[in-house]
């Protein structure tokens, strides 16, 4: 099996070293935070058992506090690092050096462009971006995103390599910002937001439709399928309509900005769109959980 490393002990890389080590492979983890690295196994085990998975799979996870140990005989290596384009930058002009020739080397990036990661490497064929959902252990996509110097082969090494562990890899062939699932979630949150924001409804009914309608759909209707269904020329007709009044501002949406600047940040301050208390943040993360266990379960992974 392939040598793994995980460049980042927290919760996206813990996520990502748990599923590689319950397929059995052996994963390197290192981290500037001794905490993290020294907490990882018990982290892992204890999310395998609330899982009623193997919590023996957490001891094929190696924490690692030198990062030239952990990459040195590494076949891949996952960056899960802060959202800094500097410190990304730096670190695979770093593990160029450190890792085999052949190593493949992928950011776990949300939206920064891997172009721009990567644009100073002088073995940009075998670099690339693998986009993990949170939790990584349950939700099943993982976007590639393959740069104009990514090798087709070394794209297809960790597509091949992504779908035996478990995932569902999906192939981005153009390198844009957000690349799939997050232009289409914020898309759908721009309106949203734009909703509220021009007194339509409140946010609360916001997620009602949501949740109540084609949310519902979404798991087993795409939204092309669902054009398809309806046929293109009604959803044609539809967009003729509809598309002249959606929100098209290009920025953010100054009502979530002024959210910001009034420090209603959300769950982290109790108080976003919504009012949270921790009793009710506890309840959403329950649900959430036990749906994307229910989902998996249904789908026997």
């Amino acid at each position: 099996m392939e040598k793994i490393a995980v460049i980042g002990a927290g919760l996206m890389g813990q996520g990502i070293a748990q599923v590689f080590a319950l397929a059995g492979h052996r994963v390197n983890v290192h981290d500037v935070q001794q905490a993290a690295l020294d907490s990882l196994v018990a982290r892992t085990a204890r999310t395998l058992t609330d899982l009623e998975l193997d919590a023996a799979a957490a001891q094929r996870i190696t924490p690692v506090a030198d990062l030239r140990e952990t990459v040195r005989d590494a076949d891949v290596v996952f960056e899960a690092g802060p959202e800094d384009l500097a410190w990304k930058q730096d670190l695979f002009g770093r593990l160029e050096t450190l890792t085999p020739a052949h190593a493949l080397l992928a950011s776990n990036t949300s939206a920064i462009p891997i172009t721009r990661i990567m644009e100073r490497l002088a073995s940009g064929h075998r670099a690339l971006g693998t986009h993990w959902w949170n939790p990584p252990y349950l939700v099943p996509l993982v976007e590639i995103v393959k740069t104009p110097a990514t090798g087709a082969s070394e794209a297809q090494t960790m597509f091949d390599l992504l779908a035996r562990v478990g995932k569902t890899p999906a192939m981005v062939k153009k390198d844009i910002a957000g690349f799939i699932g997050n232009r289409l979630q914020h898309a759908l949150w721009r309106e949203a937001i734009a909703l509220v924001a021009d007194g339509v409804c409140d946010a609360k009914t916001v997620d009602t439709v949501v949740k109540a309608s084609f949310g519902r759909r979404l798991p087993v209707l795409g939204p092309l399928e669902n054009a398809d269904l309806v046929g293109t020329d009604l959803t044609l007709a539809i967009h003729r309509v509809l598309l002249p009044e959606i929100e098209n501002h290009a920025g953010p949406s100054p009502y979530l900005e002024a959210l910001v600047r009034e420090g209603r940040l959300g769950m982290k301050t109790g108080e976003g769109f919504m009012q949270w208390t921790p009793e009710a943040q506890d309840a959403l993360r329950s649900r959430v959980l036990q749906h994307l266990k229910l989902m998996n379960a249904n789908e026997g992974r």
